[in-house]
């Protein structure tokens, strides 16, 4: 194995702009303010507050809502949060992750994951090219987030039919909606042992008059990802070629000569990301309106392996559309050409968005609140190919450009009466050219009316929706995909006591079929998959000839849950089980053909099933003014299979766990060990997977600066015993393992 030379963007550990300013700040505010003594009154107080669910339309605690809901906030999130959204909603009962490498996180619902997963931005939509494949991240970081809320149930509908998972909503402060009555600064720097990663964060807020504004940025910057153990394993690739009756022994060994396998490092995975955010807005006595600017640019390394297959193999000029007429004479030609090989690929990311947001309070009767927000996203990224010769071309770029609105007005027409009523719009354009051009130049529009009810009379809570949502997609040409869609879902909440209650939920939700799922090398002029295989576009991320069908009808989903839940007391906890009936279920069916040693997929659908059950209780061992101790177990377990037989592929494994988290007034201490059970339940060309125990810790300490500031250091440790872990739910799984053990040092610092 040669060694390879990154560009030195990719691996500095110089101070960054970022870094300069912010201990620039410490600094001069240290110098204004004498170090305090320790405040025994303590700042961890603030974590056992219930916040309101704003993804909610109702705006209650979590405890009060009619729908499953999961809220990281505060010293919550900050010990949980990691580089992509799957990573950090991992330990939550229920989700998982589906990495693509250390790049690619994206979050897993109850089995689902990709368009069935609605990620939003302070309530709006993330216009990126995350559900186009497997190995591109999602366009929003969650180091900028004030807290993350997941919600299931009832208020999907506000957001999106097809949110059969659910919704992710990444809440920031970068559109202020109230003054504040000093200017508040919060700075923080951390360093990881796992790939020597230096990440800064600044954050600014002042008022004047009735204007507040906003000003963040953060930078960060990694090497290679240590692991335990070889890169690839080899013993499972050689079961894969088995099952797929691979008889080529020779192709066999080459391909296994050729892997990049290496010890203790996965080569391509450093990283460097930064971004920025400028907002204001104007607050007045009955809501606000405000604007924001938001830069983010993500350059992240793919794993070697699964990636190159199909790298450096020229079928045909991709530019042109997929299933174009062009296999000529000068076609034979060319394909026998020999190319340089692709060493490796990176993804440039670059996204800039405009949003616009405002509240007014109406203080009518019947008409509570008026709620609007607008926005603009031009995203785009590159698909580098590094050549072995150390040179860098052009493979594929991604062009997302698309506008998305959304108006609700509130209803209070009695004390036990209150609905939301509201109109929601989207227009986005993609485009992909280059070389893994698999998808015709695509515009996709939708518009939806959705109202959400709420009565309530006594202990009893009653939340019903309806959304009726008509979507268009069309690949610029003949072959238009226009259908209307129509969901609704109710749910029961019977307090029981003040501190416990009982749910049952009801659900029918429709989506329609996504531009992958519709056109992947399908031509927009015939509607037709091409008559030549040598016109079929490779994806490599998945090494499948993938072939969409236009014909594909939406999926229809039934969802029934029923949930007990004790939120208060010195033992509370929490359980849901749920069975999902999803009619015609689209997915990817790999049928065995093959063109040119590449196996051919055409996506598809049959009625599935999941099922499954969440869990987690706690109970305080010890509690007093000074110290709380309290001890949680928790876990989750899924199943998905095909009506007509079979496992549905990468379906995260059951998991189960216990924590110990010790708090007082100044400092806190959290231990946590995960058993991920082994996942033996496979779909096509899908090996079982080991079981693996994640033990994690993290410990802060904060004193107090002055009359307003406030230090803490932090550490937290993941993976802590070192284990080789291969994640059921990733593409990678045989040829890129999760990180090894990490140690994460920061400060922070907020006034």
């Amino acid at each position: 194995m040669k060694t390879v030379k990154y560009p030195k963007s990719l691996i500095t550990t110089r101070p960054s702009a970022t870094q300069v300013v912010a201990f620039s700040i410490v600094a001069v505010t240290l110098n204004q303010q004498a170090i305090a003594e320790p405040d025994p009154s303590g700042t961890h107080e603030a974590h056992l507050i219930e916040e309101i669910i704003v993804t909610a339309p109702f705006r209650k605690v979590a405890a009060e809502t009619a729908l499953p809901v999961t809220v990281l906030s505060g010293e919550g999130l900050q010990e949980q949060v990691a580089n992509s959204l799957g990573e950090t909603l991992q330990g939550e009962i229920g989700m998982a992750s589906a990495s693509f490498g250390t790049g690619v996180g994206q979050p897993i619902i109850r089995g689902q994951t990709g368009n069935r997963v609605k990620v939003l931005q302070n309530g709006a939509g993330v216009t990126d090219a995350a559900s186009v494949s497997p190995d591109h991240a999602n366009g929003v970081e969650t180091i900028l987030a004030e807290r993350l809320e997941v919600i299931r149930g009832p208020s999907t509908l506000l957001y999106g039919s097809g949110a059969i998972g659910g919704v992710v909503n990444v809440i920031d402060g970068r559109i202020p909606n109230k003054l504040s009555d000093k200017a508040g600064i919060d700075i923080q720097q951390t360093r990881d042992s796992v790939n020597d990663e230096n990440q800064s964060v600044l954050k600014l807020d002042l008022s004047m008059n009735q204007i507040a504004i906003h000003l963040e940025g953060f930078h960060r910057s990694s090497g290679n990802v240590d692991i335990n153990g070889d890169t690839i394993d080899l013993v499972a690739i050689e079961q894969l070629a088995d099952l797929l009756d691979d008889h080529d022994e020779e192709h066999a060994e080459d391909e296994e000569e050729s892997l990049p396998n290496t010890n203790g490092t996965l080569l391509n995975s450093a990283s460097d990301a930064d971004g920025y955010s400028a907002g204001m807005s104007y607050v007045g006595d009955r809501g606000y309106v405000g604007i924001a600017f938001t830069e983010t640019n993500n350059d992240y390394g793919l794993p070697p392996g699964v990636h190159q297959h199909g790298h450096g193999e020229e079928h045909d000029d991709h530019n042109e559309e997929p299933g174009a007429e062009n296999h000529d004479e000068d076609h034979e030609e060319d394909h026998g050409e020999d190319h340089e090989e692709v060493e490796f690929v990176r993804i440039a990311m670059e996204k800039a968005r405009v949003d616009l947001r405002g509240e007014v309070s109406l203080e009518q009767r019947w008409f509570d609140k008026l709620q609007f927000s607008m926005g603009r996203t031009d995203y785009q990224h590159r698909e580098i190919e590094i050549l072995e010769d150390g040179s860098r071309e052009l493979g594929t770029l991604f062009e997302n450009k698309g506008s998305e609105g959304r108006v609700t007005l509130d209803l209070t027409p009695s004390e036990t009466w209150s609905g939301v009523i509201g109109f929601q719009f989207s227009d986005v354009s993609f485009k992909a050219t280059g070389e893994e051009a698999f998808i015709a130049e695509t515009d996709m529009g939708a518009a939806g009316l959705f109202a959400i009810g709420q009565y309530t009379m006594g202990e009893l809570t009653l939340e019903a929706g309806a959304r009726v949502e008509s979507n268009h997609v069309d690949p610029v040409g003949a072959c238009e995909y226009d259908e209307r869609s129509v969901s609704a879902s109710a749910s029961l909440l019977y307090d029981v006591s003040d501190s416990t209650n009982l749910l049952v939920g009801l659900s029918h939700s429709s989506r329609n079929p996504s531009v992958e799922e519709l056109y992947s090398n399908i031509s927009s002029t015939g509607c037709t998959r091409p008559a030549d295989d040598h016109d079929l576009v490779f994806h490599a991320a998945t090494n499948l000839l993938e072939i969409g069908n236009p014909d594909l009808d939406r999926e229809v989903s039934n969802n029934l849950e029923l949930g007990w839940r004790k939120h208060d007391g010195r033992f509370r906890g929490e359980i849901s089980l749920y069975y999902n009936e999803i009619s015609d279920y689209i997915y990817l069916d790999v049928t065995g053909d093959e063109f040119e040693e590449q196996a051919i997929a055409i996506y598809d659908s049959r009625d599935a099933r999941f099922s499954g059950v969440e869990a987690k209780a706690t109970l305080n061992l010890i509690e007093n003014a000074a110290t709380t101790l309290e001890a949680s177990v928790f876990g989750d377990l899924v199943r998905a299979r095909f009506e007509s037989g079979g496992d549905i592929p990468r379906i995260a494994p059951a998991k189960v766990g216990t924590s110990l988290a010790l708090v007082s007034g100044q400092w806190s201490a959290h231990l946590n060990l995960t058993r991920v059970m082994e996942q033996d339940r496979t779909g096509v060309r899908e090996l079982s997977t080991d079981a693996y125990t994640r033990l994690s810790f993290y410990g802060d300490y904060h004193w107090r600066v002055g009359s307003h500031g406030e230090f803490k250091i932090f550490v937290q440790g993941t993976n802590l015993l070192d284990n080789e872990i291969r994640n059921h739910a990733s593409l990678l799984k045989h040829y890129a393992p999760e990180p090894g053990r990490n140690i994460r040092i920061g400060l922070r610092y907020t006034y």
